[in-house]
């Protein structure tokens, strides 16, 4: 989107709207005790806030749409909290929840002005330039978002076709690691971009005159703006590769089979570890370490790839078990710590076969040659001859 001055001020307003009501629905449910029988639910919350608008002007000058629809994306919040799904909802802060949603007929209000341009009606704002990446869609909402970068964008909420599967039968494995991003079975290695040498130098830099200034200044939010553009940098290149590798996958394998992997847990804070001498404090450089990792987790897109597959072959990704899966030898399956002699070099004691560890590890998850749960050894079979099949009188 391409806001003038006035309409930035008049979107960022409509940002505070639903950022308000969003935080007072949430402070009334968090206070909510079981004396005072069931939460007020979506329409009630609609009704107050109906009787807050007749008394506050600031809240009445904004969009009522925008208004109850962030109590609409509250209410459903909660419903995903109970069912399990979703975690609990928190605060929505100034700066990093930046964003609303129209419904109904308002949301069809857009007009094509040419090829790649065309404008929609906003309540409270009026016609705005979008630039358009695709056909506007039939949809019958829409959300617009600010990011840290100051960057308007409209999402239209249409959901897309998944890509039809080739047909040719083909299975692929997917290894995700920090050093080589995505390992293929196949033996492609895909990296995820990142900021290079000259970014990162100069994003430490801007770190450091963060530190000295003072908080609030507009000095620190010159600061803060140049650091976020950076970081906006990396996060646009590592989603232009997740939607590039996911469509490339998608188009050229019938099966994609995935690790299981619980990436949450896996990027958590380290727990205490005493080295004896300081009982209840972290190992020295041990906190710094982990730290590290988990950057490097999140850099590589480990998540957003396999959610992006999902959603665009539905029916065709499966999770595979990690379990022992970088040990395990693909040729005779001999399963021993030993066999993994570095990061990326793989040689099997027992037979030989020396190849790219996640290579090897990518080849037996897309043969499923995954250990389970109680232990059981996976069925293997030799490469060089076929499996008899007996049966039974």
């Amino acid at each position: 989107m391409y806001p003038t001055p006035e309409q930035r001020s008049a979107l960022l307003g409509l940002c505070k709207h639903a950022r308000y009501v969003w935080n007072l629905a949430l402070e009334q449910w968090s206070m909510w005790t079981r004396d005072k029988g069931p939460t007020p639910g979506f329409a009630e919350c609609c009704r107050q806030l109906t009787e807050a608008r007749a008394e506050c002007a600031w809240l009445r000058a904004g969009s009522q749409t925008v208004q109850q629809q962030a109590l609409r994306d509250f209410d459903q919040a909660v419903k995903n909290f109970h069912g399990g799904s979703h975690r609990r909802p928190t605060w929505r802060k100034s700066g990093l929840h930046e964003g609303f949603r129209i419904v109904g007929p308002q949301a069809s209000r857009v007009a094509k002005l040419n090829r790649k341009s065309a404008r929609v009606l906003v309540p409270k704002v009026g016609w705005v330039r979008i630039r358009l990446t695709r056909p506007v869609p039939e949809a019958k909402s829409y959300r617009i978002r600010c990011d840290r970068a100051g960057r308007w964008y409209i999402a239209f909420a249409v959901i897309p076709e998944p890509i039809p599967a080739p047909g040719t039968g083909e299975v692929v494995g997917i290894d995700r690691g920090v050093a080589v991003s995505s390992a293929l079975s196949t033996g492609e290695l895909l990296s995820c971009p990142v900021l290079s040498e000259r970014e990162r130098t100069r994003l430490e830099r801007l770190q450091r005159k963060l530190a000295r200034c003072r908080r609030g200044s507009k000095r620190c939010g010159r600061v803060r703006s140049a650091i976020a553009a950076l970081h906006t940098r990396a996060t646009d290149r590592r989603k232009d590769w997740v939607e590039k590798t996911s469509t490339d996958l998608a188009r050229r394998f019938d099966l994609v089979r995935v690790e299981d992997l619980r990436i949450p847990q896996m990027v958590r804070r380290p727990k205490v570890k005493s080295d004896g001498d300081r009982p209840g404090a972290y190992l020295p450089n041990g906190r710094r370490a982990k730290a590290g990792l988990n950057r490097g987790i999140l850099a590589n897109g480990w998540g957003d790839l396999v959610l992006r597959l999902e959603q665009k072959a539905p029916g065709r990704v499966e999770r595979v078990n990690p379990v022992r899966t970088s040990q395990t030898c693909s040729v005779c399956g001999h399963c021993v710590p030993d066999n993994r002699e570095s990061q990326a070099v793989f040689r099997c004691v027992a037979c030989g076969y020396q190849a790219h560890a996640d290579v090897n590890a990518a080849t037996n998850i897309a043969a499923g040659r995954a250990v389970s749960a109680r232990g059981e050894a996976p069925l293997r079979v030799s490469p060089k001859r076929e499996p008899q099949l007996t049966t039974s009188a």
